[in-house]
C-alpha cells in the first residue's frame, strides 16, 4: 500500500470507532447497555470456540463477517429486532449505505472486498454467512439472558426471533434449544441474570 492508501485507512478505522458508541437494546450483566462493537466481538469470540465444529467452512471468512456484519451501524445506530415491522425503513438498505459511507476512505479493493462480505452476510449467501446469521441471532439472545434487564423485558419475542437462522445448521439448532430453555426461565421469572 502507498501512503494513500494507508492515510485511507487510517481515517476509515477512525470512522468505524463510533460503532464503540452505538448502543443496542441489549443489557450487560451489570445493566448498562452494550455497544454494537462489543457484541461484535463477544460473536467473533462465540464463532472461534465453534470451529473446530464448523469443518470445511472457511474460517477466516467467518471471522470477517463477524467483525463487519453491523459495522453500518456505526452512522445511524441499531434498530431492535423488536422494532423492525413492516412497512418500516428497510434496515438492510440504509446499513449497506451506511457502510459504503463508512468504507469511502479505503482504496477501492477493500472498499469493495468489503462490500462484498457484508451483501454476502446479509443475504446468507454462503454456508460460512448461514452459519454468521445463526450465531448474531444466539449471541443476542445469550445477551439477553445474561443482561440486567429492564422489569418490562421482552423475553418471550426471543423464543421466535431469529429461527429460520437458527434452524440452517445442526450444531446453531442445538445451541437454539438450550439458548430457549434459559429464555424460558427468565420468562417466568425463575432465573436471575448471571453475574
Amino acid at each position: 500500500m502507498d501512503k494513500s492508501e494507508l492515510t485511507g485507512c487510517i481515517a476509515f478505522l477512525q470512522e468505524a470507532e463510533r460503532l464503540k458508541n452505538v448502543l443496542r437494546s441489549a443489557h450487560t450483566s451489570e445493566g448498562r447497555r452494550e455497544s454494537t462493537a462489543e457484541h461484535s466481538w463477544r460473536l467473533a469470540l462465540f464463532a472461534m470456540l465453534l470451529e473446530d465444529e464448523l469443518p470445511g467452512l472457511d474460517f477466516a471468512r467467518i471471522l470477517k463477517m463477524c467483525v463487519i456484519h453491523d459495522l453500518g451501524e456505526a452512522i445511524h445506530g441499531d434498530i431492535p429486532a423488536i422494532h423492525q415491522t413492516p412497512g418500516a425503513p428497510d434496515k438492510s438498505a440504509r446499513e449497506r449505505e451506511d457502510l459504503q459511507t463508512l468504507a469511502a476512505p479505503l482504496p477501492e479493493r477493500l472498499r469493495a472486498q468489503l462490500l462484498s462480505l457484508w451483501d454476502e452476510y446479509d443475504n446468507a449467501a454462503s454456508p460460512e454467512a448461514r452459519i454468521v446469521k445463526g450465531l448474531d441471532k444466539l449471541e443476542t439472545m445469550i445477551q439477553h439472558n445474561q443482561g440486567m434487564n429492564p422489569a418490562d423485558f421482552d423475553y418471550a419475542f426471543n423464543l421466535g426471533y431469529g429461527t429460520m437462522h437458527t434452524a440452517r445448521h445442526p450444531l446453531l439448532a442445538a445451541l437454539r434449544e438450550m439458548v430457549d430453555e434459559v429464555t424460558r426461565e427468565r420468562a417466568l421469572g425463575g432465573l436471575r441474570a448471571p453475574r
